[in-house]
């Protein structure tokens, strides 16, 4: 019993720090986008923090976007697509904390329906296509007890994916139209 209280008491202290933490880079968004000018280190962190927020959009797409066309895209792609993978852990800990994370919604029991039927399929895609609901996806992983280096794998190659196809198309797009 002992043992259960004390797991409770650090998924508790897990999930508060996550949302401290997605709270606190929401507000300082407007910082975060300056550390691009650290290079490949500086596109790996932003990509990290804008990653890091549970539910809260920021741009970090964009962001690979525009590092695209200063940067070599394929090296922007992977330290971007590195940092968003690491910064989705937060809602695998926020999922793993406990399962009061997420209002059973219709759209959560669809979500989940499909992280149990597809698995890393869907973190994949999820991870892929550009949308809000990834971070649910990950908290469902969270709470399904997904491996978590599972997880990261797929996660970090559909980010890597996603943030290729950004990079390149922001590099492509400053050939024909140059800032």
């Amino acid at each position: 019993m002992k043992k259960s209280w004390q797991t409770n008491v650090v998924r508790a202290l897990v999930f508060v720090f996550v949302i401290a933490l997605s709270i606190y880079l929401y507000t300082i968004r407007d910082q975060v986008q300056e550390l691009e000018g650290y290079g490949y280190p500086g596109i790996f962190l932003v990509s990290f923090l804008t990653n890091a927020t549970l539910i809260l959009p920021l741009p970090g797409v964009v962001i690979a976007s525009l590092m695209g066309t200063v940067f070599h895209p394929f090296w922007v792609a992977i330290a971007a697509g590195s940092g968003a993978a690491l910064g989705e852990l937060s809602g695998y800990l926020a999922g793993f904390s406990g399962q009061g994370v997420a209002e059973k919604t219709p759209i959560y029991n669809r979500m989940e329906e499909l992280m149990r039927k597809y698995g890393v399929w869907a973190v994949l895609i999820l991870a892929f296509i550009p949308n809000p609901l990834f971070d649910m996806a990950g908290i469902i992983a969270g709470i399904l007890r997904m491996p978590l280096r599972t997880f990261l794998i797929w996660t970090w190659l559909g980010k890597v994916l996603k943030m290729l196809v950004f990079a390149y198309g922001g590099a492509t797009i400053s050939r024909f139209f140059p800032f």
